[in-house]
């Protein structure tokens, strides 16, 4: 057993230092793990309905990955991420540059709901202003980080919070609302964090050239807005996340048609293949998105969903469970579940595997001890997913730096990913009392 965990390992190192798909060392794991049950003495039918248990309900998922590509893609083409950057870029005082690098991210990184395509479009435009501008480049990579992860915590829109709810079996709106509240003392936290350093590292000037650009190619009237007030507040009125991003992305097509100008054809093909401007210096901050490029995040969470139900079914994290449990009553559920989930991605590199595993190895601890689903949830939305951006050689952070030109010296100076697991620690009895008079796990 422990030599099939070192193989996939190696195959998922020799992916991210290659540069080939993730994908390719998961279907070996599945594979392996596959085979492992063949040796156990089980049925390729038996192990093929332990594989389709977990997957079926990962299929529950994939199509929101798909949709939240889409509605990214449509966002670029709509004028919606251009008005945020252009009156964010607008509103920089020098004195505040990283302050401000931290709350466009955090801004953008709610609406889009995923850490990549923060760093991708604001992320870079902030990376070229603080090199133009003598700011170090580590303290601002690391602004930007603690934001793009804001929303990709808990943001409705996020896949990694979507794949939380559907995993814990909570409900996605319910999950935000609450982790919206244990954001708030770290949130505070890192605005005075990153306001004493902006302070310290003034920026020298804001190249105009590209609000030129965006002003020059988009009409960013207040009517680009309706997207992202739709997908604000849709969910309101309790509609389903789905038919929230459905509506989000129909106003954004039909923005880029009428109000871009874009081309029916052209915004169609945006939408499954991604947005690419043709202006050249908006290309570089501008590009991506689409229903493609989510394909591979909906096959990673397939596919571990799929060896995950064969790991379960076969009892192969059965001594793993049990030392979860010993660390649960040692310590506490909530530190219990940020040591498991470090350790988890430390080894897998990547989120999706660790918040399967997650609910796996610990969910019997959390029922034994009364602490309900959404417990479990924010428990792992205030940890593993988090500290995931903590681990450098973790896509989850490897990727982003890439995207921002920036090494893992960023990572001491994105405060919010400390902050939210150490806060929530401290204040974690003030969101479950009642269990917590009678339960000695924090």
């Amino acid at each position: 057993m422990i030599a099939l965990f070192l193989i996939f390992l190696a195959a998922t190192v020799t992916c991210l230092v290659t540069g080939h798909s993730l994908l390719w060392a998961l279907l070996l794991g599945l594979s392996l793990f596959f085979a492992l049950g063949l040796k156990r003495g089980y049925s390729v039918k038996r192990l093929w309905a332990m594989a389709w248990k977990k997957g079926k309900d990962a299929l529950i998922v994939v199509p929101v990955f798909l949709m939240i590509g889409t509605v990214t893609a449509l966002w670029r083409a709509s004028g919606t991420i251009s008005f945020f950057l252009y009156y964010g870029l607008r509103g920089i005082s020098p004195p505040l540059f990283v302050l401000v690098a931290f709350v466009l991210s955090a801004l953008l990184s709610f609406a889009l709901g995923t850490s990549y395509g923060v760093c991708g479009t604001a992320g870079v435009v902030l990376m070229t202003l603080a090199r133009s501008g003598g700011v170090s480049i580590p303290l601002t990579a690391g602004a930007v980080l603690s934001g793009a992860y804001f929303g990709d915590r808990c943001s409705p829109m996020s896949s990694c919070a979507t794949l939380v709810a559907a995993c814990t079996g909570t409900e996605l709106y319910h999950n935000v609302r609450e982790m919206l509240k244990t954001v708030a003392v770290p949130t505070a936290l890192t605005l005075g964090f990153y306001a004493a350093l902006s302070i310290r590292n003034p920026i020298a000037a804001v190249d105009g050239a590209v609000l030129s650009a965006l002003s020059a190619d988009f009409s960013l009237r207040w009517p680009v807005l309706i997207p992202a007030a739709v997908m604000l507040l849709l969910p309101l009125f309790r509609v389903p996340v789905k038919w929230a991003m459905a509506a989000s992305a129909a106003a954004a097509f039909l923005l880029a048609v009428l109000l871009q100008h874009l081309s029916v054809w052209a915004a169609l093909r945006a939408a499954v293949l991604g947005y690419a401007p043709a202006r050249p210096e908006l290309a570089a901050i501008l590009s991506g998105g689409g229903l493609v490029s989510m394909l591979t995040a909906g096959g990673v969470v397939f596919i571990t969903s799929l060896y995950s139900g064969i790991l379960e079914g076969i009892d192969a994290l059965k001594s793993t469970e049990a030392s979860a449990e010993k660390l649960a009553s040692r310590l506490g559920l909530f530190p219990a579940t940020a040591i498991v989930s470090t350790l988890i991605v430390m080894i897998f590199c990547n989120q999706s595997v660790m918040v399967l595993l997650d609910e796996q190895l610990l969910s019997k601890s959390y029922a034994d001890r009364g602490a309900t689903r959404t417990e479990l949830a924010l428990d792992i939305a205030n940890s593993g997913v988090t500290i995931a951006g903590l681990v450098p050689w973790s896509i989850a952070v490897s990727v982003p730096l890439q995207m921002l030109g920036a090494g893992s010296s960023a990572i001491p100076f994105a405060a919010l990913l400390y902050l939210i697991p150490l806060c929530y620690l401290v204040t974690k009895r003030c969101f479950f009392p009642t269990r917590h008079r009678s339960s000695s796990g924090v």
